[in-house]
C-alpha cells in the first residue's frame, strides 16, 4: 500500500498542476479575447467617428453638431447655380475663393463660425425648381449644426464685408436695432404694402432683420434668431404645399414668400424689424439702375458702409471685376488689416 501511495500520490500531483495550468491558459486566453474584442470595437467608435467628422466637414449635409461657445453664425451661400449643370470657370472659382476667404477672416477675427453651404445644383429634394428656395432649409441645418448660437448671418455669394473692424455686436444688434430699426414700414415702402394690418404685436422681439431695396425684402444679407418664432416661420416658407402653389408665380422665390407672408400673416410680421439698406446690404452702381441717383442704395466709400451685396452681377455685369474692385478698396480703408 505504502508502494501504491507513493505511485498515485506524484500522478495525482502532477495531473492537479495540469489542471491550474489549463486554468490559467483558459483565463489568459478569454481576457485575450476579451481585449482584442474591446480594442476591435474602440476602433470601430474611432473609425465611426472620423467618418462623421468628414462628412461634417465636408459634405452639404452637416450630420455633427458643432458645439462652439460662438452666438454668431455666418452662413455662406457657395457654388451658387453650379454643379452639372453649369460647371464654373476661372472667374467664379476667384470670386468664390476671394468671398469665402473674406468672411472666414471676418468670422475669425470675431470670435464667429463660419458655415459655407453648397448650392449647387444636385437634385437634393423631390422637385426641380425646390432647391432655389433652400434658404430656409439651410439655415434650419445651420441650426441644428449650431445648437448653442443664437443669431445667424445669412450672405449670399457675391458679397463682400467691407469693414472688418466692425462687430456684428457693435454694428448691427447694438447700434442698428436700438439707432436705426423700423417696424413701421410706411419709414420706406417700395412694394406699397399694406402699412398695417390687424393683430400685429410690436411687443414682440425682432428676430429676423433684414432691408429694403429698390424691389422690395432683401434676402443677400440679412440676420436671423435662434426662437420659436423663427422656427414657425423656417416651417411655414419651406413647406411644400406653399411651395408647389405658388413656385411659378413668384419670379423672386422666397423674397416673394416672405413679402407675401408679411403682407397677410400678423404672427410674421410681429418679428420683423428692418434696417436701413447700407448698413447691412449696400449695393455697387449697376443694381437698382432705375434708381442710380438716389443715395439710399448704393455703396458709400466715404461713409465706410459694412457690406457690399453685388446683386444681379452675373445678368450683364463682371462679378469678378466688381468684386475684386471692392475688395482693393477694403484694403486699403483698412490697411490690409481685414486678414489678420
Amino acid at each position: 500500500m505504502a508502494g501504491l501511495d507513493s505511485a498515485w500520490k506524484p500522478k495525482a500531483s502532477f495531473n492537479a498542476y495540469e489542471s491550474s495550468s489549463n486554468f490559467n491558459l483558459r483565463l489568459i486566453s478569454h481576457r485575450a479575447r476579451s481585449w482584442l474584442n474591446g480594442a476591435l470595437w474602440r476602433r470601430i467608435v474611432v473609425l465611426v467617428l472620423l467618418l462623421y467628422a468628414i462628412l461634417s466637414l465636408f459634405s452639404p449635409l452637416q450630420v455633427v453638431p458643432r458645439f462652439s461657445k460662438a452666438k454668431v453664425v455666418i452662413i455662406l451661400a457657395s457654388n451658387q447655380g453650379g454643379g452639372v449643370f453649369n460647371p464654373k470657370g476661372a472667374g467664379e472659382w476667384a470670386i468664390e475663393r476671394d468671398s469665402i476667404a473674406n468672411k472666414r477672416a471676418y468670422a475669425k477675427k470675431w470670435g464667429y463660425e463660419l458655415a459655407v453651404k453648397d448650392l449647387s445644383q444636385k437634385k437634393r429634394y423631390a422637385h426641380e425648381w425646390r432647391e432655389s428656395w433652400e434658404k430656409a432649409d439651410i439655415i434650419r441645418e445651420t441650426m441644428r449644426q449650431y445648437p448653442k448660437a443664437e443669431w445667424f448671418w445669412w450672405l449670399d455669394l457675391h458679397t463682400y464685408i467691407m469693414e472688418p473692424t466692425k462687430s456684428i455686436e457693435q454694428h448691427i444688434l447694438n447700434k442698428g436695432i436700438n439707432q436705426h430699426l423700423y417696424r413701421n414700414i410706411s419709414t420706406f415702402n417700395p412694394l406699397g404694402l399694406p402699412v398695417n394690418i390687424p393683430n400685429v404685436d410690436n411687443s414682440h422681439p425682432v428676430d429676423l432683420i433684414l432691408s429694403q431695396d429698390c424691389g422690395g425684402f432683401n434676402l443677400g444679407s440679412f440676420f436671423i434668431r435662434r426662437s420659436a418664432w423663427s422656427e414657425r416661420l423656417l416651417d411655414v416658407w419651406w413647406d411644400p404645399v406653399f411651395y408647389e402653389q405658388k413656385h411659378m408665380e413668384w419670379d423672386h422665390k422666397e423674397q416673394d414668400a416672405l413679402e407675401y407672408m408679411y403682407t397677410n400673416q400678423a404672427w410674421l410680421r410681429s418679428g420683423v424689424g428692418f434696417i436701413p439698406q447700407r448698413m447691412l446690404n449696400s449695393f455697387p452702381p449697376g443694381a437698382c439702375s432705375e434708381q442710380a441717383d438716389d443715395p439710399r442704395y448704393f455703396y458709400s466709400e466715404q461713409d465706410r458702409d459694412f457690406v457690399v451685396n453685388m446683386a444681379g452681377c452675373e445678368w450683364g455685369r463682371d462679378c469678378a471685376s466688381e468684386m475684386m474692385h471692392y475688395r482693393r478698396i477694403s484694403e486699403k480703408l483698412n490697411s490690409g488689416r481685414w486678414r489678420n
